[in-house]
């Protein structure tokens, strides 16, 4: 009946792992329910290299069942049974293979018999193992009554942290004992790896022992025992310290010495070992059921509260979440609307004052060009080449600033176009300024202005005069001296004012005809000025409503797929609401059937009596 309540709880833990689909976890629980039904006590001795389990292993059966050694003696893990007469087998798993484990339960495999004499070379795996094979270990039997009472000892090879335990197969696996001996010597405390391993096997088993070997070599043997239960103490690990010496043990049973053999120890962890043994149908087992019911119970509720996580998750982050989320999206739209309108009508108008003022510095030096070559220049002699150098230096001056308008309009469009950086994508409309074909069409062509020559009957008359006056200044003047009027001396004078007469009046028509030239340039130019800028002007209001249009369709275009996706999520959130719900009830349904079996498998352990079967064993 006692066996019944905690084997009613494996089976119904076993049904639960099938009612979730975890078939891992299920051959799990089937094994440990074949283990548990089995009448023997596997007994698992780990620990480092060097530290006396396999002489502790001799000493309990009192006989040289592993071998020992200072070097490296246990590769493979040993099993040490009952037997009639002495014998000894190397048991190897056949490979593994896609869907089939190299091993399934300790005990099964193909079994090769070895020599006794050749024990060791079979445990150092030199013997007997075939390549390319599953795990293997080494089953000796001896006839000795503390075996036939069903104590099966496992010696496993050294290992420095608790994760390679399983690596030789089930034989060697922590989940495959009933008690597990970690060997620790006497010399030292309790290594970090050790600590490490004490941890491990404390949260994935119920029955752990430290048994501290070779307190016949350290004398204060007793002072690193109790420093040792402080460790374990420390670390929160209910395992008993239980030191002993293997070989006081075998002097004692050599020479039939009792109080040798209660010094060595050995009489408690053999009486902790069979009162192992008999309670291992009650006691251990129901411990074992209840550390693998936390254990099936933790993985199975795992991905369950992980569920219902995301579904509070997704319901947080859902429809509704998506509705107010496109709501927000509305209001940043339109505040993005209003910044790109801004922005569109801020560069517009610095453009138009930038192009107006880069026109004009070009005509303004022009200009000034034009007043420093005809400062010197005849209009008459150099007319025709200086017509030629002003309409291409304007046309160059049209051609520059449009170019420059092109650029200033593409850096405008890419400025409004960043306002909607948010949304992605290239949002740059497809459009281009284009130079007329003659920059200064609808100009006025400039026309040679009307000058003034000077012909040579105003060269006459203007030479008559000025003469004129200088024959009759010093013919004046020479009559006082009583020479006539006209002499070679007035005549001489006469001649000189009138060429000086020539020259003056030849500047004075000279300056006249360059500022009639420059009052026509600047007329021109002014004209051309006031034609471009009309151009420019058109060019950039065009642009600006090119812009315009085209942001103003964009911004429709969000609107319409941020509505689109409000009435999506609005519809989605009538949907999902009841088959979240209806997903959570079951959620949470089986959490409680969970938490349920758990009560279960603790009240085992608790020392309360357990409820009834869930359902009839079979």
């Amino acid at each position: 009946m006692i066996a019944g309540i905690w084997l009613d709880v494996l089976d119904e833990i076993a049904r639960t792992c099938g009612a979730h689909g975890r078939g891992d976890l299920l051959q799990t629980v089937r094994q440990k329910r074949v283990q548990l039904l089995d009448p023997r006590l596997r007994v698992l001795v780990v620990g480092e290299s060097q530290q006396g389990k396999s002489q502790l292993i001799n000493a309990i059966v009192n006989a040289p069942a592993c071998p020992v050694g200072d070097g490296r003696t246990t590769v493979l893990p040993t099993v040490v049974q009952h037997a009639e007469v002495p014998s000894a087998a190397l048991v190897q798993a056949p490979p593994a293979t896609p869907g089939r484990s190299a091993a399934a339960l300790p005990g099964t495999g193909e079994r090769t018999p070895v020599p006794l004499d050749q024990v060791p070379a079979g445990v150092a795996g030199t013997l007997g193992r075939r390549p390319g094979g599953g795990p293997a270990y080494v089953e000796i039997g001896l006839p000795r009554a503390l075996l036939g009472s069903g104590l099966v000892l496992v010696d496993t090879p050294g290992t420095e942290e608790a994760a390679a335990l399983g690596a030789a197969g089930p034989t060697a696996a922590p989940a495959w004992a009933d008690t597990v001996l970690l060997v620790s010597d006497s010399t030292r405390e309790l290594s970090a790896g050790e600590l490490t391993m004490l941890l491990h096997l404390a949260r994935s088993h119920p029955n752990v022992v430290l048994v501290q070997t070779k307190t016949d070599l350290v004398p204060d043997w007793r002072a690193v025992a109790e420093r040792n239960r402080q460790h374990l103490a420390e670390a929160g690990v209910a395992a008993p310290v239980i030191p002993v010496s293997a070989a006081l043990r075998l002097r004692a049973a050599a020479g039939d010495d009792r109080e040798l053999n209660a010094e060595s120890g050995f009489p408690v962890l053999i009486g902790r070992l069979q009162r192992d043994l008999a309670g291992k149908s009650d006691r251990l087992a129901r411990a074992a059921v209840g550390v693998i019911a936390r254990t099936v119970v933790e993985q199975l509720a795992a991905p369950l509260r992980a569920e219902l996580e995301s579904q509070e998750v997704e319901e947080q982050s859902g429809p509704i979440s998506r509705l107010h989320a496109a709501q927000r999206e509305v209001d940043e739209l339109r505040r993005c609307s209003t910044r790109w309108q801004n922005t569109l009508a801020d560069e517009m108008a610095d453009l138009l004052s930038d192009i107006e003022y880069d026109l004009r510095d070009r005509t303004r030096q022009i200009l000034r060009e034009v007043d420093d070559a005809f400062d010197s220049a005849d209009p008459l002699v150099s007319w025709d080449t200086f017509q030629e150098w002003l309409e291409r230096s304007l046309t160059e001056a049209a051609e520059a600033n449009h170019e420059w308008l092109v650029r200033r309009c593409d850096w405008a469009a890419r400025r409004v176009a960043d306002t909607f950086a948010r949304y992605g994508g290239d949002v740059l409309p497809p459009w281009s300024v284009t130079a007329p074909a003659d920059p200064a069409e609808g100009v006025p062509e400039l026309e040679r202005p009307a000058v003034d020559r000077f012909t040579t009957s105003q060269k006459l008359i203007s030479g008559m005069r000025g003469s004129y006056g200088g024959l009759l200044m010093v013919g004046l003047a020479t009559t006082l001296a009583g020479m006539p009027m006209i002499n070679p001396l007035s005549v001489g004078v006469g001649a000189l004012f009138g060429g000086k007469s020539i020259r003056d009046e030849s500047k004075q028509l000279l300056r006249r005809r360059q500022a009639v030239v420059k009052t026509a340039i600047q007329r021109h130019v002014d004209d051309f000025f006031v034609r471009v800028t009309k151009d420019r002007r058109d060019a950039v209001r065009q642009v600006q409503r090119m812009l315009r249009d085209h942001f103003t369709a964009l911004t429709e275009e969000l609107q319409e797929g941020i509505i689109r996706s409000f009435r999506s999520a609005k519809q989605a959130a009538d949907t999902d609401a009841a088959v979240r719900d209806q997903r959570q009830r079951e959620i949470r349904l089986k959490m409680t059937r969970l938490a349920g079996l758990f009560d279960q498998a603790q009240q085992l352990t608790g020392g309360r009596p357990a409820p009834a079967p869930l359902e009839p064993r079979p």
